[in-house]
């Protein structure tokens, strides 16, 4: 889960770990956070309580104005007499695409008994703000129901939002009775959709809970053996930089990695710019190398220039990744980048160990953002 960075929040972005899913902090819907990946919410996957107690939160604020896809705009006087399940999002973040498999199902399955799913995409980064880059999303996701741009975040802080993903659970009446940060609690999640909609005269009794495998970047992470952060290499939010003499802001600069890095840390070598959220490699042969231990790695990036296409090849402790390549990446390490995404480079199949991940640009003129992990 990604945590703005709201003063508001800052508390927050300073003790949260990168996996933690916390319910009931911008509203006091719970008494007690969930941890989404605790005992208590992998219980729930299996066996949701038969009712929960739904207090009214606050009325669901209007949608600040944005481009609409797959839906004319929306509002709450429009919605009312539907459920409404608000999803803050944003298509780079890797914590939204491990819980679109759910959402995309119970848009689905609940669809036709009164249930409308609306996205609003708030953007982290700058690329995020390009609307052919999200209608690209959209479309490679498979998303069917309405999703509006946030661009200015203006619904984000209408909702006094605070992290990708959230979810955002409305009655008919239009009113906020749930809300939930992060991954996990899919079951509980579920029961309420159903709870609302039963409310609201439009669901049968107490249907199964909805069983989904994802596939890719959706798959459920290793939580555990996952033991490394998601990491930035923008100035603005990095940490664990660990080639010699630090990092040189906004400025061309030639750096060298170490022969070897603890766990959790990252270096540069050759020719980059550091800046405030991409890191751009301005020669070819650049490289980044990331000592981490988790079965999924992945990098956030794009060509610095609209068009080009930027070969690369990755390697972990020395060697081709083989069948531990990730879906971006052949058996032979290689792969290009092609348009500003999320890319999976690593998925482990065997052990989960300590290992040296590098990555080496055939090419000149990519920009990096964040190492994500699973």
């Amino acid at each position: 889960m990604r945590f703005a960075t709201h003063k508001k929040f800052a508390v927050f972005i300073a003790a949260c770990a990168a996996c933690l899913a916390i319910s009931g902090t911008a509203r006091h819907a719970r008494a007690t956070p969930i941890d989404a990946h605790s005992k208590e919410v992998r219980t729930m996957q299996r066996s949701a309580p038969k009712s929960l107690r739904l207090p009214v939160e606050d009325a669901m604020p209007a949608f600040a104005p944005g481009q609409w896809l797959n839906s004319p705009p929306l509002s709450p006087a429009s919605l009312r007499g539907k459920v409404v399940l608000v999803q803050f999002w944003t298509y780079s973040c890797i914590n939204w695409l491990r819980t679109m498999p759910y959402v995309r199902a119970w848009e689905r399955k609940y669809g036709a008994q009164g249930l409308v799913v609306v996205g609003v995409h708030a953007p982290e980064f700058g690329f995020e703000r390009d609307l052919d880059n999200v209608r690209r999303a959209v479309a490679a996701m498979d998303i069917a129901y309405p999703v509006v741009t946030d661009n200015q975040l203006a619904t984000w802080r209408a909702f006094d939002n605070a992290a990708w993903p959230a979810l955002y659970f409305v009655d008919a009446k239009g009113q906020i009775r749930h809300h939930y940060f992060g991954e996990g609690a899919y079951a509980e999640s579920e029961q309420i959709l159903q709870q609302l909609l039963a409310e609201a005269g439009h669901g049968d009794s107490p249907q199964a809970l909805t069983s989904v495998q994802g596939k890719g970047f959706e798959a459920a992470a290793d939580w555990n053996s996952l033991r490394t952060p998601e990491t930035y290499v923008g100035y603005e939010r990095t940490e664990s930089f660990s080639s010699p003499g630090g990092l040189v802001p906004d400025q061309r600069h030639a750096y060298t990695a170490p022969s070897k890095l603890g766990l959790n840390r990252w270096a540069l070598a050759g020719d980059w710019t550091v800046g405030r959220q991409a890191t751009v490699a301005n020669s070819a042969h650049a490289r980044i190398a990331f000592r981490f231990h988790a079965r999924d790695l992945h990098l956030v990036m794009g060509p610095h220039e609209p068009g080009r296409a930027v070969h690369f090849r990755v390697l972990v402790d020395g060697e081709r990744p083989g069948n531990s390549h990730g879906i971006d990446v052949d058996d032979g390490g290689t792969g290009t980048v092609t348009e500003h995404r999320l890319y999976q480079l690593i998925r482990q199949n065997a052990s989960i160990e300590d290992h040296t991940f590098e990555i080496e640009f055939l090419d000149a003129g990519v920009e990096t953002f964040s190492f994500t992990f699973g």
